[in-house]
């Protein structure tokens, strides 16, 4: 019988806690909505916003070309440094000649016989079997003579800067690394990642602009040259290829660089970034509504841009809407407001 009483004084004592706490509660909710908070207000209108993004990626050389010898020798002459800027066809490096003489000669000696054979046959003193087989030895020793000097007298195929030089002269080459590196960065390029979502938005001429971490307060112009077909499964982007002309050469590969490429523009609502509130444990974002009896009321909005302090509205708002900016942060709906 005394544990039965124990049990029922328990449980009152439980429900009286309950009712003062959520008189408490109530109480406490009256008096916040009964509060005036001071605000701040913006009127909403609609701009031009361009339809932008940045992306981080790095300059790289147009062409990037090794300079190596056919075969293992020695290096005779060399003839440039790095960061030497050297002209398409100019000699980079001079390996060891006793081949290529040896070559020359037999070329030399062909050509003779042939022009000799030649002679024969138009006066009936060589059959066309004899003059055929003279004509393929002098095919072989002209092949192979210019082979060896391409091979030997290294020329770079390209305009551009020795990057790389890995050997000295006298060493023997061993076919382990290039002679030189040269790059052409006149112009050079960018591989972009774009969001498969902007795949129909782009379109191989399109301007973008570049800046470089290393070059600030400079802008340069490039353009879209190469859009590439697949997207990558895992990061859901495609590439692009951004060509720079880079005529003053200030770009150099390897540089970080930003490539702001433009999607066009949208006419929307634009409103600070302030009066955004992101509603707790959720990605929703609302802004709050003036209403005439001078309260507030929330209303949910799509982002878009955002830019400098402001945020592009794509969905939620019209022109002419009056919202709360300072201060939105300490609202809820039916709170009363005040205008500073």
């Amino acid at each position: 019988m005394k544990k039965t009483v124990f049990r029922a004084l328990l449980l009152a004592g439980a429900a009286v806690a309950a009712i003062s706490c959520g008189t408490k509660t109530a109480s406490t909710t009256a008096a916040q909505v009964e509060r005036t908070y001071k605000v701040e207000t913006y009127v909403t209108s609609s701009q031009d916003v361009p339809q932008d993004e940045v992306y981080t990626t790095s300059v790289q050389a147009y062409v990037v070309n090794n300079i190596v010898p056919q075969s293992v020798g020695r290096i005779k002459k060399i003839n440039v440094e790095v960061g030497d800027f050297v002209k398409k066809g100019q000699v980079l490096a001079e390996m060891d000649a006793v081949n290529l003489e040896q070559a020359r000669l037999n070329y030399v000696n062909d050509s003779i016989e042939l022009a000799r054979d030649k002679s024969l046959y138009e006066e009936g003193g060589l059959s066309k079997s004899d003059l055929d087989a003279t004509q393929l030895s002098y095919d072989i020793s002209k092949t192979n003579y210019e082979n060896l000097l391409e091979n030997t007298i290294l020329e770079s195929p390209i305009e551009g800067v020795v990057t790389v030089r890995n050997y000295d002269q006298g060493d023997m080459y061993s076919g382990s690394n290039p002679l030189y590196v040269v790059q052409q960065i006149t112009p050079v390029k960018l591989i972009v990642g774009i969001s498969e979502t902007e795949y129909t938005n782009v379109k191989v001429g399109d301007s973008v602009e570049i800046t470089a971490d290393a070059l600030p307060g400079e802008t340069f112009t490039g353009r879209i040259s190469r859009i590439y077909p697949t997207i990558n499964t895992t990061s859901h982007t495609f590439s692009v290829e951004v060509l720079v002309q880079n005529s003053d050469k200030r770009l150099r590969p390897g540089m970080f660089a930003r490539a702001t490429v433009q999607y066009g523009v949208n006419h929307s609502v634009v409103v600070p970034d302030n009066a955004i509130v992101k509603q707790q444990g959720s990605a929703i974002r609302m802004v709050y509504l003036v209403q005439p009896d001078g309260t507030v009321k929330s209303q949910v909005v799509t982002l878009g841009r955002h830019f400098d302090t402001s945020y592009e509205i794509l969905s939620g708002l019209q022109d002419g809407q009056t919202i709360v900016t300072k201060g939105s942060a300490n609202l809820s709906d039916g709170y009363k407001i005040e205008v500073e």
